[in-house]
């Protein structure tokens, strides 16, 4: 189990949110997509380091029914043709259906670490939202919260590290970890 990995949201880490009165939402097309400049080579950096590179996200417009599965899966594909990731992980459950998927229950991360022999004492969560650093925890990660400044409550217990931006996280992560 030498492995280890980083594990990164998708909406607001792999791609930008779109941020409505201050909340986040996913794209909800494939037109609205947008990687912003940094991710590319923080990922390149991150790789480069020895970590596996998987997303994990939530996607419960899936399950509220305002947000089609083809759309969530073609914005997946888009990205990991885009992007130097090994996988995106996806909980398309909304929070009623007590799915052990859904962040901020681990089982995104607990899956993809049993599966793929992943050390998650090694391995690190990268979230912009409290669900995600609250996963990494509870997986027993560390954990990178990129505050986005949304109008929504912060992690209950502090990260390792707080960014602004992914090379923000994945410089601390190249110094520190």
């Amino acid at each position: 189990m030498d492995k280890k990995a980083i594990f990164l949201d998708r909406d607001g880490v792999l791609n930008e949110s779109i941020v409505k009165n201050g909340k986040p939402y996913p794209p909800a097309s494939l037109e609205e997509l947008v990687i912003a400049a940094d991710v590319l080579p923080a990922l390149k950096k991150l790789q480069a380091l020895g970590y596996v590179l998987i997303g994990a996200t939530n996607q419960p417009d899936v399950a509220r029914g305002t947000t089609r599965l083809d759309t969530v899966e073609s914005i997946n594909a888009a990205l990991l043709s885009l992007l130097p990731l090994e996988e995106i992980r996806t909980c398309y459950h909304d929070d009623k259906d007590d799915c052990p998927c859904r962040k901020p229950l681990p089982g995104l991360i607990l899956s993809a670490a049993a599966e793929k022999k992943i050390n998650l004492d090694k391995s690190i969560m990268i979230g912009d939202r409290w669900k995600d650093i609250e996963a990494g925890q509870r997986a027993g990660c560390k954990t990178v919260w990129l505050n986005k400044k949304y109008k929504e409550r912060g992690p209950k217990l502090p990260p390792d590290y707080t960014a602004d931006t992914l090379m923000q996280a994945a410089e601390w992560i190249e110094r520190f970890c």
